[in-house]
């Protein structure tokens, strides 16, 4: 794959992303910032900041707009300069986003920018409902998936909303490090499924 559209999430073994009540000033909800304890350790040579040094290789970001507008919107800047394609149903009349950020209203589009952004250089994705849109329209290649152990029991859901569309995957690499095994998984296409 030249360059895969690949999702990055931490993830409660519950499948939350975030705590409950995830708003500004409180981004990641009640007791969300658990799932990232992880970041402690990416510096280090070991799994976690392999990881980390991978997701700060990709060439291009599509992030859905809550999670944009929760991070403030990276004031213009996620990662090296790198476009970031916002995901949204609506862009209001004289809304600029800062920086190397832009709107994009239509999923297929949208893909189809980042890659070529992108160049050959992975495409960074974050946020649920940016993820949930690209799996839906079958552009969403990778999940690199931070698996946290803890139950949070309520909050932001990754996978919520797929339809009931039935999505096969394949895991092609385990990495276990202190807090979180990083699982990232391959999106099968239907006839590599069947």
């Amino acid at each position: 794959m030249r360059n895969p559209i690949r999702l990055y999430m931490s993830m409660s073994l519950d499948g939350y992303i975030a705590g409950p009540d995830d708003r500004p000033g409180q981004e990641l909800g009640r007791d969300g910032g658990r799932l990232f304890n992880w970041l402690d350790d990416r510096n280090p040579d070991g799994p976690s900041g392999q990881v980390y040094r991978e997701a700060l290789a990709t060439g291009a970001l599509i992030s859905g707009r809550r999670t944009f507008e929760l991070a403030r919107r990276w004031q213009g800047d996620h990662h090296d300069g790198v476009p970031i394609l916002v995901l949204t149903h609506r862009v209001e009349d004289g809304d600029a986003p800062p920086g190397h950020a832009r709107f994009v209203t239509d999923v297929d589009d949208c893909a189809s920018q980042a890659r070529e952004a992108a160049g050959d250089r992975p495409v960074m994705v974050h946020g649920a409902s940016a993820a949930q849109a690209l799996l839906r329209a079958g552009h969403l290649d990778e999940m690199e998936i931070h698996l946290i152990p803890v139950l949070l029991g309520e909050g932001r859901r990754l996978f919520d909303h797929l339809g009931g569309k039935h999505i096969e995957l394949d895991l092609v690499r385990r990495l276990d490090d202190r807090d979180v095994t990083h699982l990232r998984y391959e999106v099968l296409r239907a006839e590599e499924a069947a």
